[in-house]
């Protein structure tokens, strides 16, 4: 029974591991389609294949979606970005940023997904007005003095401490996120994400318990293959 445990719990481990390397891939082969193969040239590619390499995501698959992003390999599959917007329980909106190969199967298994953790599945813009679009970069320092200077210095509108992983976030207007990305690195500050991303604008007031149900329906979307970000107004 033991060994039986161990050999399902190995697999189950393993393909966790594929799906993460399928995230990954996906990333990488949209940001070479939308900026180019050379990461140089591309910050969204390098960020995610630093990302990438970060996992041990092998180096043939990087090369792959680079190659598959850039028109050099066609395996007859396209993947394109979506964004799905729904009611999470208790009336929180969230929005999901999926990358797909299939459209009708990601639809139906958010549809799934939302339904079966008290939520349901909206229209285009059913939710979005309870977000604002912004820059988003994440960003860590040895040596950090006033957070909020540091904003100011590289034109920032805002900035938070992630307590867990001691990692600042900051916020920046869409078209300044790249301005932003360069003035943190400039001033010694290591990227790990430079993104556009959705902020709740006034974040929905829910108790603990609440909180775990809808927290309970983030995860199963994020679990879900084709789903790249997922937001929520808390």
């Amino acid at each position: 029974m033991g060994k039986s445990w161990k050999k399902a719990g190995k697999l189950d481990a393993a393909q966790k591991k594929g799906a993460v390397f399928t995230k990954l891939a996906r990333e990488i082969a949209v940001a070479a389609k939308l900026g180019g193969g050379d990461p140089a040239a591309n910050s969204r590619l390098k960020l995610a294949i630093a990302e990438a390499r970060e996992a041990s995501c092998p180096k043939e698959t990087i090369e792959r979606a680079i190659k598959k992003g850039t028109g050099q390999l066609d395996d007859g599959s396209v993947v394109e970005e979506i964004v799905y917007e729904g009611y999470g329980p208790h009336g929180v909106g969230i929005i999901v940023e999926c990358q797909t190969d299939n459209r009708n199967r990601t639809v139906s298994e958010l549809r799934n997904l939302f339904k079966s953790n008290g939520g349901n599945l909206g229209e285009s813009g059913a939710v979005a007005w309870m977000f604002e679009r912004v820059g988003m970069i994440h960003g860590k320092k040895a040596q950090v003095g006033d957070p909020e200077e540091e904003a100011i210095e590289v034109g920032a509108n805002e900035v938070y401490k992630e307590e867990e992983d001691g990692i600042y976030v900051f916020y920046a207007g869409i078209e300044d996120l790249d301005a932003v990305r360069a003035a943190l690195q400039g001033r010694g500050w290591e990227v790990t994400v430079s993104e556009l991303s959705f902020k709740a604008k006034d974040p929905t007031k829910i108790d603990e318990a609440q909180k775990k149900e809808v927290l309970e329906l983030l995860e199963a979307l994020e679990d879900n293959d084709d789903s790249h970000r997922v937001h929520a107004s808390l």
